[in-house]
């Protein structure tokens, strides 16, 4: 996402050269911002549900476990996602081949953790923060170049076909597995927590896990950068209007060409790097792994409004949470509570929690 502003946004207008910034879309300033700020009934969704489990889960200590492990799990889907609703709404992309982005950065984690053993069994948070950063870095990387040469030889031939950008994405996430599995082989590999990540705190009686709160801060301090690349840039300006309407920055001049590729790179490297946090929740990378948080991702996209950051975001909370409290209170149910979560919000606000102007 911090792509240079320049070099995305040059206008093509005449006596305009490359890299020269032509005039601000017009009114873009009126783009809503990431979190809307009239509209509140969906974010009051999170609390309401936290509070409304106290009493049907009855111990506070579970409640307190329970909360902080759907928040962790939450927040790493909108790591995830996030890239994948901001490509559907300024590209008007369906990338149904999302998953092989998140399963390539876990793989990578896998080989780039395994020579730094020294930092990921020292008994150090600050020495295995740096080991698991450099595998978000070289995952984050390899699912950018993924993503660029994705988007030029699968998506760009299908731009405006949503029919066979789903078909042809899927088509391309099968690939790349089967190219995974030729590179790391078909079968399972662990990906173990750094030793100072292992365990868990006590509050009272509520046992917390550190990773979880590790992974909550980390996603808290992704959606914050997003929210200020996307409220205080010009590219983030440029992609605010261009999710509103497309057209309009194109008649300014502005390569929206470039922005295209520039957000379908960012998108597949923050999948790369929720593949990292994903396959350490796991503690297992397997060539299937993304495709598995592919179903929840597009639930989370649904339920948030398709192409809202900011209904991602509230989602990705909604569906970790009640992934954790159905699998508490009813077990038998957790498998398919995601689903009958999104089938609720779709009878309250059918295009989502947020939608999109002209979507």
């Amino acid at each position: 996402m911090g792509t240079d502003s320049t070099a995305i946004a040059s206008p093509a207008g005449p006596g305009k050269g490359p890299g020269t910034a032509g005039p601000a879309p017009a009114g873009a300033d009126d783009v809503a911002p990431i979190s809307p700020p009239r509209d509140w009934a969906p974010v009051l969704l999170v609390p309401a549900l936290v509070l409304a489990m106290l009493p049907l889960v009855g111990s506070v200590s579970s409640w307190v476990t329970l909360t902080v492990a759907g928040l962790a799990m939450g927040l790493i889907i909108f790591v995830i996602a996030s890239g994948l609703t901001l490509v559907f709404g300024l590209m008007d992309v369906l990338n149904f081949g999302h998953g092989v982005f998140i399963t390539l950065g876990a793989f990578v984690a896998t080989s780039v953790l395994a020579p730094m053993a020294g930092l990921t069994t020292a008994d150090s948070l600050w020495l295995n923060l740096v080991a698991m950063f450099a595998a978000m870095l070289v995952a984050m990387t390899a699912a950018g170049m993924l993503g660029m040469a994705f988007e030029r030889f699968i998506v760009a031939p299908v731009y405006g076909q949503h029919l066979k950008q789903i078909l042809i994405t899927m088509g391309g996430m099968i690939i790349g597995e089967e190219l995974i599995k030729v590179i790391w082989g078909p079968d399972a590999i662990p990906l173990p927590l750094p030793t100072a990540m292992r365990g868990s705190i006590f509050l009272g009686d509520a046992a917390i896990e550190k990773y979880r709160i590790v992974a909550v801060v980390i996603g808290l301090v992704i959606f914050l950068l997003m929210l200020w690349c996307l409220n205080r840039t010009k590219v983030g300006l440029l992609i605010r209007a261009g999710v509103e309407d497309r057209e309009m920055v194109e008649s300014l001049g502005y390569r929206i060409r470039r922005l295209f590729v520039g957000i379908f790179v960012a998108g597949s490297a923050l999948a790369g790097v929720g593949g990292v946090l994903w396959g350490m929740y796991q503690q297992s990378v397997d060539p299937l792994i993304g495709a598995h948080v592919n179903i929840l991702l597009f639930i989370v996209i649904i339920i948030g409004g398709l192409g809202s950051t900011a209904g991602c975001f509230i989602g990705a909370l909604l569906v970790g949470l009640v992934a954790n409290y159905a699998g508490f209170l009813a077990p038998k149910v957790a498998l398919f509570s995601n689903i009958g979560l999104m089938v609720l919000i779709l009878l309250w606000r059918p295009q989502g929690l947020y939608p999109v102007a002209r979507r």
